[in-house]
């Protein structure tokens, strides 16, 4: 049975679109659900920057832009480290300690460059809580490698194929994790 529920699969594919209605469809079926989601922001039809929200309580901040004054950076953007500690790290700590379901999106390259992100992500993932994610499809980490050799694992990539119904099958797999505590 796994308890770790993985997506992963190359930029704009629509890992985070497959997250959300994952997470909206047990949410819908009465299980608290927790974490961050981290949402692409474009102007005149150019990506600017990355939007972080709390999924519980909507709390929004920057994870990334190109306008962002300091920060360390990665390809054109800066990194808003207070913000993915206050807000990301945050969300998935208390995801950790209060609901159902856990949401991470994502751990990748941005997200690694805060220890706060890396110790919430850890503390979800030695929880027993269900954990639904997305991983960066070229990053490398010692936690995303730990995630990938896990035997609760369920990972999969997103593309043009699945995208569209991959949601349903990662609500079953939720489904099966989450109906187990309740017997």
């Amino acid at each position: 049975m796994n308890r770790l529920l993985f997506v992963t699969g190359r930029p704009g594919i629509g890992k985070t679109t497959v997250l959300f209605n994952t997470a909206e469809g047990l949410q819908a079926r009465g299980y608290h659900v927790g974490g961050m989601i981290s949402r692409e922001i474009r102007q005149e039809g150019g990506r600017v920057g990355f939007e972080i929200v709390d999924f519980r309580t909507d709390r929004r901040g920057w994870l990334a832009h190109v306008s962002q004054p300091i920060g360390p950076q990665v390809g054109k953007y800066r990194v808003n480290l207070s913000d993915l500690d206050s807000i990301g790290a945050n969300a998935v700590l208390n995801a950790s300690r209060d609901a159902d379901v856990v949401i991470i999106d994502e751990i990748g390259p941005m997200e690694l460059l805060s220890q706060a992100f890396k110790q919430s992500v850890s503390e979800a993932l030695d929880s027993s809580k269900l954990v639904l994610g997305v991983i960066h499809q070229s990053a490398r980490d010692p936690i995303i490698e730990s995630v990938k050799k896990r035997d609760d694992v369920f990972m999969v990539t997103v593309d043009f194929a699945n995208r569209k119904h991959l949601h349903n099958i990662l609500i079953q797999n939720a489904l099966q994790y989450l109906q187990q505590g309740k017997r």
